[in-house]
């Protein structure tokens, strides 16, 4: 035969104690390790990809993955010496990108790593003696830096890097927690822990520079730059060994006895033999994970809190519990859920909390269904199905079906498919299984306790025993390839039984050993003690399938007992039974909530007419104080109008006065420029002409001086212009008086800017002669800038105070605007009210005799609309009855199809065996040919003879049983034949069944759309009615008596109003205004009357609560206006 390659196909377990064994690589792929591989397995498609670990590997001891998802280092120990893997996970199949084995340092194995925020650098913990801490840039396999972290050879659990900052770092163990920060080449500590040492289990950073950290007595505490900042206890709510639950739990010492200093991790029974030797259990946190709301923790066995951060606080509270599960199948349920959590990890968008346990379990569950079980604890969920959480001892395969059946030290037998890979079966005994063996036709196994030899049946929910034999510590059993026999050891003695009449009928001497692989040679399984199990795909050395020698269906049938048969018929009985019953009250519940509502909508009728009577004389009170309110605001107005003249008056005076002072004051400006212009010109005739230089300065000086004056002076007559603008609109006589005066003074002040020019140019001509006078007068122009200063500072005074008095103008202006609105908006209001209390008197008398037309058609429309949808009702639920029935026969014919496609399956199967039995013959032949050319050579013709025979013999054999079987086979053609003439039959009666069901159909949804006619055209008729009702009492309860003496006082301008509405109004205007508020009324009544048919049982009219008056009121005012 050909060389055969085995690649791993499946597992089956989990490798528990390793450090950070769970983490998400996407929101669908997790990945865990198993044996000596890393497994990535799809949680939705079921799908599992290996990363095999390195050869000659002793175990993986710590994982770590990159923040970035891209990179998984894998701590191992290869041939006794430490190594550190680092695969890249984003290539298909994932490659290794760096390995990590040449060490200038002493180290036995990494127990803890991490990699930085931006997955350069690697943090890597070696074990004690040595316990030093690496800081790695892993890619050039260079060390940044390394220190000791502990002398003493206490245990250190986790590293980990700051998530914001490559060069902070935490360590956390037995009696430390430190915050190290790498700098100039060094790791250098920076916190100083204060307080008794605790023994940190596990910690997390749950922002840039807090960090929580859990230890083995419960306490949880909050670090913010090396400072403790909140503390709490974790509760324990569970009674241990017979004593009362506890509140709090207090510090106390240690009761984890730490392994020694070869283990990373304390172990599984270590940890249960400590807490033994104590009185009470404490709560140990050997997990933590943060999320964006908080954090969730391990709180001893089978437990997890989420913790939430306080608002405006740095501090957390506890916000839900999640437990595991108790598991029925086990052998002591109350003890199954006590699992201690090894390690915690949230999906990238924080849908799903993933645990693993100490008994290699996988637990998720999601966020959601914690937030929704407020006040009980949520429970976890198996991620994939329960896993073996010890060695296993035993593995065995069948022919008839697809099952791999193992059994373990954890006292449970298991059932794997290793086509679906799924666990079909299991269950926990008292007793230790050390081996096991599965009938060929998958219905039996024989199992080897440590007490006794059990022959058991494979029913289709249990594993029951229905024979015993006194053989203690069977290390090895199996059944014979007929399955007639099976043999068991004992020691060196093999028993020999047979199925048939289960008694012994042999013994023999002899030894076993231990693998396995199927029938069909096209799948190896292995186990390790570990509890993994783990199945191989077997391939040729081309990389193609071994083709198998005999094609033979796996059996789908399954053994029930009658007991477990009639005790389904009895509970379906119970159960239709229980449907009658609840069918029965759920009838009464109905009809009794009729009854109730009907009360109910009495009870809201009386309520309504009583309100409507107190709003009669609510809006007779409203009307009263309106009159009152309108001869109040009439006054108030004439006040205002009076003091507005009066104000206008004063202001007016002040005004006219303020501009006399100002132009009082702006001639005597002029009268100073004059003054300083003349003794300016005087003294430059007078200076001598050597200083012309300086002189030219002067000019360019005083000349831009002119300039600013000019500027002001335009800006000052720009503001008094807009102030005379202003005054204009109010008293056009002072407008027209200070526009003369502004005229007068801008002709006199563009003469005075013309001579200005001039005598500047005659300055000019005479520079000469002031040079020579130059130094006579510096000292004088010396004053005369300060002169000019302090006119500057009297100019910048005079325009804040115009500046002051046009904003006083503005202001008066707006408040006069804002007066005269508010009145006209008065005025126009209650003309607008007048108009309607005329047009609303004119409704009363028609409309009162149309409400009671309209209440009198109402009740029985009503009555005729409920019965129609107690009908709809009826036949609405036949309709459901018909829609189920089709979806069963419709499941049903899809059954058949998928029979029929299997036989034709089986069919092809047979063909190809024929094929390969064929070519088989053909080697054979080809192989016989050629050892006849070896027949003058003896000694290599029985060397090829014997080949043959070891090649060809064992096939040849398995032909043979396979022409000896012919029973079977009959018995399959005859089930076959069996199974299409039901086919056939079951055919015919889908057919008629779906034409009955098709006509049926057709009638009743006749017969809903005539009922669901007469029920539109009920319900607009209803609609229609109740708008006139509506209308007609929202018109009577607007109409306005009027008093005499208010019409005595309104007479005049009510003859003005009213003449012109009494002869538009005539018969048809007053039709169409109705009918328009009819439309609007109908469609308010659709919207209510919809929301009234998702309450079943409740369509009266009583239920609809009439519109206020004051909604009325309004709309009536908007149609009129």
């Amino acid at each position: 035969m050909s060389a055969v390659v085995a690649q791993t196909l499946h597992v089956f377990g989990l490798r528990s104690h390793v450090a950070n064994n769970i983490f998400y690589f996407d929101e669908q792929i997790i990945v865990f390790p198993s044996g000596n591989h890393c497994v990535k397995y799809n949680v939705d498609q079921k799908w599992q990809k290996f990363i095999p670990g390195s050869d000659k590997s002793q175990g993986m001891l710590a994982l770590s993955i990159s923040p970035n998802r891209r990179y998984l280092a894998i701590s191992e120990t290869v041939q006794e010496k430490p190594a550190i893997t680092i695969y890249e996970l984003s290539s298909i199949p994932c490659r290794k990108r760096k390995v990590l084995n040449n060490f200038d340092f002493q180290v036995q194995k990494f127990i803890s790593m991490a990699f930085s925020p931006d997955s350069k650098y690697l943090l890597a913990q070696t074990s004690p003696p040595e316990s030093n801490l690496v800081y790695w840039l892993w890619e050039k396999q260079k060390v940044m830096a390394i220190v000791t972290i502990d002398t003493q050879n206490n245990p250190v659990y986790q590293v980990s890097f700051s998530p914001q900052d490559n060069t902070q770092v935490c360590v956390t163990g037995n009696g430390m927690f430190k915050l190290l920060r790498f700098a100039e080449g060094t790791l250098k500590q920076t916190n100083f822990h204060r307080g008794e040492p605790q023994n940190y289990l596990a910690h997390t950073w749950v922002a840039d520079d807090q960090i929580v950290v859990g230890t083995d007595t419960g306490k949880l505490f909050l670090f913010e730059s090396g400072d403790q900042r909140w503390e709490t206890s974790i509760m324990v709510k569970e009674p241990t060994d017979g004593s009362k639950s506890l509140d709090v739990i207090q510090e106390s010492e240690s009761l984890i006895e730490f392994p020694p200093v070869s283990s990373p991790l304390p172990s599984y029974e270590q940890m249960v033999a400590a807490s033994s030797h104590s009185q009470m259990s404490m709560p140990q946190v050997f997990a933590i994970a943060a999320y964006s709301k908080g954090f969730a923790c391990s709180a001893g066995p089978g437990r997890v809190l989420l913790f939430e951060k306080m608002e405006e606080k740095d501090f957390y509270r506890e916000s839900r519990e999640i437990r595991i599960p108790v598991d029925p199948q086990s052998n002591d349920p109350s003890q199954s859920d006590k699992q201690d959590i090894l390690c915690l990890c949230f999906s990238p968008s924080e849908e799903t909390l993933v645990a693993s346990t100490s008994k290699n379990q996988l637990y998720s569950i999601t966020m959601s269904l914690t937030e929704i079980s407020k006040g009980e604890p949520a429970h976890f969920e198996y991620l994939m199905y329960p896993l073996h959480s010890a060695p296993i001892t035993g593995l065995a395969t069948c022919i008839r079906k697809p099952l791999i059946a193992t059994c373990s030290l954890d006292r449970s037998i298991r059932l794997w498919n290793y086509e679906t890979n799924t666990l079909e079966l299991f269950k926990e005994y008292q007793e230790e299984a050390y081996s096991i063996s599965l009938h060929p036709s998958g219905h039996f196994i024989v199992v080897g306790f440590a007490d006794k030899l059990r022959l058991m049946n494979l029913l289709i929910d249990d594993i029951r025993s229905f024979k015993e034999y006194s053989v203690r510590g069977c290390r090895e059993c199996s059944f014979s390839n007929g399955g007639h026999l099976f043999a068991a050891v004992n020691g060196n003695v093999i028993h020999v039984y047979t199925t048939t009449s289960l008694e012994n009928i042999s013994n023999l001497k002899g030894h076993t050993g231990k693998m396995l692989l199927t029938f069909d040679d096209q799948f190896l399984l292995t186990a390790a003690e570990d509890g993994c199990l783990f199945t191989w795909k077997v391939f040729d050395k081309d990389g193609r399938g071994i083709k198998r020698e005999r094609e033979v269906g796996f059996a789908e049938e399954v053994l029930v007992t009658k007991t477990d048969m009639e005790e389904k018929a009895q509970v379906m009985l119970e159960l239709k039974t229980r449907v009658e019953e609840l069918k029965m009250e759920n009838e009464y519940q109905l009809r009794l909530k009729d009854i109730n509502y009907s009360e109910k909508i009495k009870e809201l009728t009386d309520k309504f007419i009583q309100e409507m009577e107190s709003l009669k004389t609510k809006n007779q009170v409203l009307r009263t104080e309106k009159e009152k309110q309108d001869v109040y605001h009439r006054e108030h107005i004439e006040d205002l109008l009076d003091k507005q003249s009066r104000e206008l008056q004063d202001l007016e005076c002040c005004n006219n006065q303020k501009l006399l002072l100002e132009y009082e004051k702006y001639q005597e400006l002029q009268l100073k420029s004059q003054r300083m212009q003349e003794e300016y010109e005087k003294q430059l005739r007078d200076n001598d002409e050597t200083k012309s230089q300086a002189l030219e300065e002067l000019t360019e000086f005083y000349e831009a001086k002119l300039q600013e004056k000019t500027t002001l002076l335009e800006e000052a007559q720009e503001d008094v212009r807009q102030q005379l603008r202003e005054f204009e609109e109010t008293k056009k006589q002072i407008e027209e008086d200070e526009d003369r005066e502004i005229q007068d003074i801008k002709t006199k002040y563009e003469k005075k800017l013309r001579d200005e020019k001039e005598s500047n140019l005659r300055l000019k001509g005479e520079t000469g002669i002031m040079r020579k006078k130059f130094s006579s007068l510096q000292k004088e122009i010396e004053e005369r800038t300060n002169d000019i200063e302090t006119l500057k500072g009297e100019q910048m005074k005079l325009q804040g105070v115009i500046k002051s008095l046009e904003k006083d103008i503005q202001g008066l202006k707006r408040e006069i605007q804002e007066r005269d609105e508010t009145i006209q908006d008065k005025e126009k209001r209650i003309y607008d009210l007048k108009k309607k209390n005329q047009e609303l008197g004119k409704f009363k008398f028609v409309l009162d005799y149309k409400i009671k037309e309209l209440k009198k058609q109402i009740e029985p429309r009503e009555n005729e609309i409920r019965v129609m949808k107690e009908q709809i009702q009826e036949m609405e639920a036949e309709l459901e009855n018909f829609c189920k029935q089709n979806t069963q026969l419709e499941l049903n014919i899809t059954e058949l199809w998928q029979k029929l496609r299997a036989t034709d399956q089986e069919m092809l199967r047979e063909r190809q065996k024929e094929r390969d039995l064929e070519a088989l013959v053909k080697r054979f032949k080809t192989d016989l040919h050629n050892c006849v050319a070896y027949i003058q050579e003896p000694r290599l013709l029985k060397e090829k003879v014997r080949g043959l025979f070891e090649k060809y013999v064992q096939r040849a054999d398995m032909v043979e049983i396979a022409g000896l079987n012919t029973d079977l086979q009959q018995e399959y053609t005859r089930q076959r034949e069996h199974l299409e003439r039901n086919l056939a039959t079951l055919k015919k009666k889908v057919v008629k069944e779906g034409e009955l069901h098709r006509t049926d159909y057709v009638r009743i949804m006749q017969e809903n759309v005539s009922l669901i006619q007469e029920i539109n055209e009920l319900r607009r008729e209803l609609k229609f009615t109740r708008s006139q009702v509506y209308d007609l009492e929202a018109a009577l309860k607007l109409t306005k008596k009027v008093r005499p003496q208010e019409v005595s006082e309104t007479e005049p301008s009510r003859d003005m109003l009213s003449t012109a509405p009494t002869a538009r109004l005539n018969e048809q205007e007053e039709t169409g205004r109705i009918i328009e508020m009819q439309r609007l009324e109908i469609q308010r009544l659709r919207d209510q009357i919809q929301e009234q048919e998702q309450v079943t049982g409740f369509h009266a009219l009583a239920g609809v609560r009439l519109p206020s008056l004051s909604n009325s009121e309004v709309d009536l005012e908007v149609k009129t206006n």
